[in-house]
């Protein structure tokens, strides 16, 4: 993949971002990155992520962390448009 597309990906990720949660700066779009690809694989592969998750406990407890977080942050955001 060239450089341009992967700088038109983070592009794409970053809009993503901002548009789910009204934040674009690095930390969010890294959670944003992380939360998509789980969330991909769960769908996807749900047998993977639950052995993941039982050979991880601890990072099952952070993933779940995590999308409270982007969930607060997107019922925050739609809330704040809809005045």
């Amino acid at each position: 993949m060239n450089e341009a597309t992967l700088q038109q990906v983070e592009a794409l990720i970053e809009t993503f971002a901002e548009r789910l949660t009204g934040k674009s700066d690095p930390e969010t779009v890294e959670k944003i990155k992380l939360w998509s690809i789980y969330s991909h694989i769960h769908k996807t592969m749900p047998p993977l992520t639950a052995h993941w998750t039982q050979e991880h406990p601890e990072a099952k407890t952070d993933m779940r962390q995590l999308f409270e977080e982007i969930k607060e942050w997107n019922e925050q955001f739609r809330a704040q448009n809809k005045q």
